[in-house]
């Protein structure tokens, strides 16, 4: 199997100067869930700011969430400028389909081998560096058949053992392990070993604690909805997940398995990373969705999609019932309008000149 290498930033050079004066050894614990009854609402991430301004406009409420979509490997240097742009605390999203062409750039069975350590060094440095509280979302819906990271194709088909529900499993736990970060070269080499997995690849010293989550969430039932690509059976284990999580749609209404994958993970604060109007107005749809977020007290967080463009079939615009029976439901004191210490944009160097942030 061919090694998946990644290029070190510059960022990452200039951090691992440092590293040994900086690194924290206690063991990563928080998972960054609002306090008491609040919930967290937040929007998806079109690429344009104007589009989370309008959203925030039409509701009469800021979102303290944003939830960005990137591809493995890659450098977000404008995603983290409408972060701050925005004051919206970041989910990021990541898929290991190439942004082009949508070829494979790194299967599971390759991340839990190691191949794919230094870009999960780089984001552990990254939100370090930054001090940017921040949901890491990898992998998600791996139970959807269109993902390219899927142990079973859409006629229910077993792929391969590359990318097998116990690979997945073995990816989800190192990069818990190493996006957290905290310790010294022994000290994280010895929580992979306790998952099951090869040392720490690359020549790194040790790495510091990221003010991070880990987000695994996967489809209520599975598509195909087979016993074999049930949800379980991709959970990585209660060490390696801060947050569970699904998606759901209108046009997709599995009343029954949401409520049963938010009972099966108790003591995990849970999550609708993904949820929508899709096709048609159904504003029946938005006040069931938010009654069962009311009386289920663990899920802390919920994002609209809201897809691409003034003419995407997930505009929530587009259907006026739905909108407010949300911003109705958003008034709540539940819901605040920032998550804490959001992102903010860095303070401009002397002499008026706007710093350079893009590379």
């Amino acid at each position: 199997m061919a090694c998946w290498k990644v290029r070190h930033s510059a960022l990452g050079v200039a951090v691992g100067a440092v590293l040994s004066m900086m690194i924290s050894v206690a063991a990563p614990a928080a998972t960054l869930e609002p306090r008491g009854d609040k919930v967290f609402f937040g929007i998806s991430d079109t690429g344009d700011p104007a589009d989370f301004g309008a959203f925030s406009q039409v509701m009469n409420k800021h979102p303290a969430l944003i939830q960005t979509f990137r591809t493995w490997g890659s450098d977000f240097p404008e995603s983290i400028e409408r972060w701050q742009d925005a004051r919206a605390r970041p989910v990021i999203h990541i898929t290991t389909a190439d942004n082009n062409d949508g070829h494979e750039l790194i299967t599971p069975q390759a991340i839990a081998q190691g191949y794919g350590d230094g870009y999960l060094i780089r984001l552990n440095r990254l939100f370090w560096a930054k001090k940017m509280r921040a949901y890491i979302r990898p992998l998600g819906e791996p139970n959807r058949c269109i993902n390219i990271y899927a142990s079973y194709d859409c006629a229910g088909n077993w792929r391969d053992t590359a990318h097998s529900p116990r690979q997945y499993k073995r990816a989800l736990r190192r990069i818990h392990v190493i996006v957290h970060g905290g310790g010294k070269r022994g000290e994280i080499d010895a929580r992979l070993a306790q998952a099951g997995l090869p040392p720490l690849q690359g020549n790194v010293g040790g790495l510091p604690k990221a003010p991070v989550a880990i987000l695994w969430s996967t489809l209520p039932a599975g598509s195909p909805t087979i016993p074999q690509n049930r949800p379980r059976h991709f959970y990585p284990g209660r060490d390696y997940v801060d947050w569970v999580g699904t998606d759901f749609y209108s046009d997709n209404q599995d009343w029954k398995a949401l409520t049963g994958l938010y009972r099966r993970f108790r003591g995990k604060p849970f999550a609708l990373p993904e949820w929508g109007v899709v096709g048609a107005d159904d504003s029946r749809f938005v006040r069931s969705l938010l009654t069962w977020v009311d009386r289920h007290p663990r899920c802390k967080m919920l994002i609209y999609y809201q897809d691409f463009g003034a003419t995407s079939s997930y505009r929530l615009q587009n259907y006026p019932a739905s909108l407010v029976a949300l911003r109705q439901w958003l008034h709540s004191p539940r819901i605040p309008h920032f998550a804490p210490s959001p992102p903010k944009a860095p303070p401009a160097p002397p002499g008026g000149l706007t710093p350079i942030t893009r590379r």
